[in-house]
């Protein structure tokens, strides 16, 4: 575990289950999370190559809050580098670690990517970090940056850094809510 401690000193059960009954309690970033929730169109502009025009797509995603309020599904489907795609992520908020927590899956690959990190310091959004072996590139670390920008725009970017190398913009997704 990432960050192991051991208790103080013995709890009653309900004790115990008083801190787990608070920690299961959606608060104001589950909040954050419940306003992407809807259906978007998405215009997507990657970049392939450093130096080269990015490849720009659309596409549309359906969101919703699951599990009472506490996680952010996302189901996206459109085109990429030339072909269908699609993918299923899932977001939470931690209120134990305090720390936003996301799964992705697609139909680029075979891999489950998970990320986490903060909240941003203005509430609207969060950044999170991932770290993957990529096939070709090599060890990477992955930052994303979600900001809800209104109640009709949210920005997702995606930035990549190979291990001793220097950040580069992957990504970057509009989502446009359906009126």
């Amino acid at each position: 575990m990432a960050t192991e401690r051991k208790p103080k000193g013995k709890m009653d059960t309900e004790a115990v289950m008083e801190v787990y009954k608070k920690l299961a309690t959606p608060g104001a970033p589950h909040k954050l999370l419940a306003s992407m929730s809807g259906s978007w169109t998405t215009r997507t502009r990657a970049w392939m190559e450093l130096g080269k025009p990015p490849d720009e797509s659309a596409g549309v995603c359906e969101q919703k809050m699951i599990l009472g309020g506490r996680f952010l599904l996302q189901e996206c489907t459109g085109e990429m580098m030339g072909g269908k795609f699609n993918g299923i992520g899932y977001t939470g908020y931690d209120n134990h670690t305090r720390k936003f927590v996301s799964t992705w899956m697609d139909s680029m690959g075979t891999a489950i990517y998970f990320f986490e990190g903060p909240a941003s310091a203005d509430g609207r959004g969060f950044t999170q970090r991932c770290r993957y072996d990529d096939p070709v590139k090599g060890p990477m670390e992955w930052r994303s940056a979600c900001t809800l920008v209104d109640e009709t725009t949210i920005v997702f970017e995606m930035y990549g850094t190979v291990l001793g190398g220097t950040e580069e913009k992957m990504m970057e997704m509009t989502y446009t809510r359906k009126v």
